[in-house]
């Protein structure tokens, strides 16, 4: 395809799909504190201001292209959340029980984010990070 050629192209969503839906769905509601909006019991969406967490049941796989995607099976994609603030995140998370595998605790990174990693219970990446250096916080502004 031609580079040049005009097309009007939104990013919409990333979405998971899962054997787990109310479990996943709980974790995320509950570590964001964006409630989730459900279409159907097979599919719900966290929307915030910047992006949308689908997250889909695999029942519905094979309304696309039955063994097409296969859950709990990512080791490539980063899910990243920007908050407030990672450390009290952080706090929160662990207090409650809800992370059972920490990645990494926050850390500063060299391009200027304090990071927090974890894996949902499906075992995706999850980076849950603030920008702290004036140039991180300008280079995600919102």
């Amino acid at each position: 395809m031609d580079m040049d050629m005009a097309m009007d192209t939104d990013f919409v969503s990333i979405r998971i799909i899962t054997d787990g839906i109310g479990r996943l769905v709980d974790f995320y509601e509950r570590a964001t504190g964006v409630r989730a909006d459900w279409s159907t019991e097979d599919f719900a969406e966290l929307r915030t201001a910047t992006a949308t967490l689908a997250i889909g049941s695999t029942r519905t796989v094979p309304m696309f292209a039955p063994g097409a995607a296969h859950p709990a099976d990512n080791r490539s994609v980063i899910l990243e959340f920007r908050v407030d603030d990672v450390d009290v995140l952080h706090q929160n998370l662990t207090g409650l029980a809800l992370v059972e595998d920490l990645v990494q605790k926050p850390t500063t990174m060299p391009w200027g984010n304090r990071s927090l990693l974890l894996r949902d219970p499906d075992g995706n990446l999850v980076n849950f990070f603030t920008p702290l250096t004036p140039a991180a916080m300008e280079r995600l502004a919102r």
